[in-house]
């Protein structure tokens, strides 16, 4: 009796694993980054100094944690996501470039949040609670001219009355380059990208990603190299690695202009230690998509945020939060176009 028992459930296991091989199980689709409920977006950029800031903003405050793996972060307020720390919500994430000069756009954020009655009620005024963290584009375009209070503003303005969230050179992917490690003489323009997805239980997880990395950029499907060193024709991609072997001497200030920023926003209810688990998970998006990563000339770092009260499994949400941000990676690749002098992956493509 007992070996019949174990035969039926061999075959049980086998029918339910073959079926959900084949489609069976939970299903996925993609859907828009904005389609999200509970969170608002808005990008300005200044298209002729080649930077620009993104902000992610919830009115009624939303659960966040974070996890740093570069060894150069430009950062504003990230310690309020420390578990330990007393805040449970905070109402806003600004991704900008300008490195640490851009850290002044929350100014403009917190000034908008503050005037439309938005933060942490203090009894005389409400404290909005904006984090922030900036990527490197300084040799770009004009270099003195950096994501500022202003510019913050009016990225906070348009997330309330006109949405304007974009794939592409757009917000703080305005001067995002990949394949810097022999200077910008041989990078590629790449940018800002999205991915997102809706279980049919309801479950959703999207990401969006700056891509602005020392490495070189693969598809993780795939394994082939989208994006990166360019040979110094700027007509074929090269390899990062390979280089810095064949260069492996010390150096003491590797070429900085760097830092991948990534925002998973999901609608699962967590907490901020639970956050910051799924943070690192996600993490892995990065590990498998840029080579090499998270090296002490990158900042690399990725903000989730809960909000929404869908009850969902944290070790779930956390590989999915891998994979859109591996997917939104591509996005940013793929949406970008050639700016600056520096080509895209459509020019090399068309070549």
């Amino acid at each position: 009796m007992k070996i019949k028992l174990c035969l039926m459930f061999i075959i049980v296991l086998a029918v339910a694993t073959s079926s959900s091989a084949k489609g069976g199980g939970i299903k996925m689709e993609e859907i828009p980054i904005t389609s999200i409920e509970g969170i608002r977006m808005g990008q300005t950029e200044n298209v002729k100094a080649g930077t620009g800031c993104t902000v992610f903003i919830s009115e009624s405050g939303m659960r966040a944690g974070i996890d740093v793996r570069g060894g150069g972060p430009a950062s504003r307020e990230t310690e309020l996501l420390n578990p330990l720390m007393s805040a449970q919500e905070i109402h806003a994430v600004v991704l900008s470039g300008g490195s640490a000069f851009g850290l002044g756009a929350s100014n403009g954020v917190m000034k908008y949040l503050e005037e439309h009655d938005i933060g942490f009620d203090v009894g005389i005024t409400k404290v909005p609670l904006v984090v922030q963290s900036c990527l490197f584009d300084l040799t770009v375009g004009d270099m003195k001219t950096r994501p500022d209070s202003a510019m913050g503003y009016e990225a906070a303005r348009l997330a309330f009355e006109s949405p304007n969230y974009r794939d592409g050179n757009y917000g703080a992917g305005c001067g995002c380059t990949v394949g810097k490690i022999a200077g910008m003489n041989t990078c590629m323009k790449t940018g800002i990208g999205s991915y997102a997805i809706q279980t049919s239980g309801g479950l959703k997880v999207g990401a969006v990603v700056a891509l602005n990395a020392l490495g070189d950029v693969f598809n993780y499907r795939t394994g082939e190299q989208i994006a990166g060193l360019l040979t110094t024709d700027k007509g074929e991609l090269r390899s990062t690695r390979d280089y810095m072997i064949q260069n492996y001497a010390v150096r003491e200030n590797k070429f900085v202009s760097n830092t991948t920023l990534g925002v998973v926003i999901t609608n699962a209810k967590f907490n901020k230690s639970q956050l910051c688990k799924i943070s690192g998970m996600s993490l892995n998006g990065y590990a498998r998509s840029i080579n090499p990563v998270n090296t002490s000339a990158d900042g690399d770092t990725v903000y989730v945020l809960s909000v929404g009260d869908v009850d969902a499994d944290m070790d779930l949400v956390g590989t999915l939060a891998a994979d859109v941000l591996s997917e939104a990676i591509i996005r940013a690749v793929e949406s970008s176009e050639g700016a600056y002098g520096f080509p895209s992956a459509k020019d090399i493509l068309r070549k």
